[in-house]
């Protein structure tokens, strides 16, 4: 499969709305916060300096999708990544996380964190095998934000300056 990379379009917009929703709903219950950033999603993440990317196969169909949330001047929130049910274990997701990393790195980001939940072990091993390190403190200071939030990620620094 042939995978490409994709920033946000408004034509994207429902693509981002459903590959979460799907994921979402299908282990927890959409909070006001999902919903919130999923239906205002160049106002909450692009306008306000950060970035959604997309992944798609060969056809153009979109496999999967992920947000870089601005925190503050050098801090990002990984976020709403999500792939869909037909692509999962075909690399896709891994695809797109690189790709959001370097992204990141454009954008200048000094830190990066992601919030979770232990139901979701998939992602979890992915975000490890790529270098994520579990953090209390990200868990402590962001994670209220969701109810269902019970892990934290940050990704090192010194990573995330390799990146390229």
């Amino acid at each position: 499969m042939q995978l490409s990379i994709v920033e946000f379009t408004e034509r994207l917009a429902l693509d981002f709305y459903r590959i979460n929703v799907e994921w979402i709903e299908e282990m927890f219950t959409l909070e006001a916060t999902d919903a919130h950033l999923l239906e205002n999603p160049r106002e909450v993440i692009v306008d306000r300096g950060g970035a959604i990317l997309f992944v798609q196969d060969e056809q153009r169909k979109v496999l999967g999708t992920c947000a870089l949330l601005r925190v503050d001047e050098s801090t990002f929130e990984l976020t709403k990544m999500g792939v869909s049910a037909e692509a999962r274990g075909k690399k896709a997701g891994e695809f797109l996380l690189h790709a959001v990393l370097r992204k990141a790195k454009v954008l200048q980001a000094q830190a990066l964190y992601l919030l979770t939940n232990t139901k979701c072990r998939a992602a979890i091993h992915l975000y490890e095998k790529i270098g994520f390190v579990h953090d209390a403190g990200i868990l402590e200071s962001y994670g209220s934000r969701y109810e269902r939030c019970d892990v934290g990620m940050s990704y090192p620094p010194e990573r995330l300056a390799e990146q390229g």
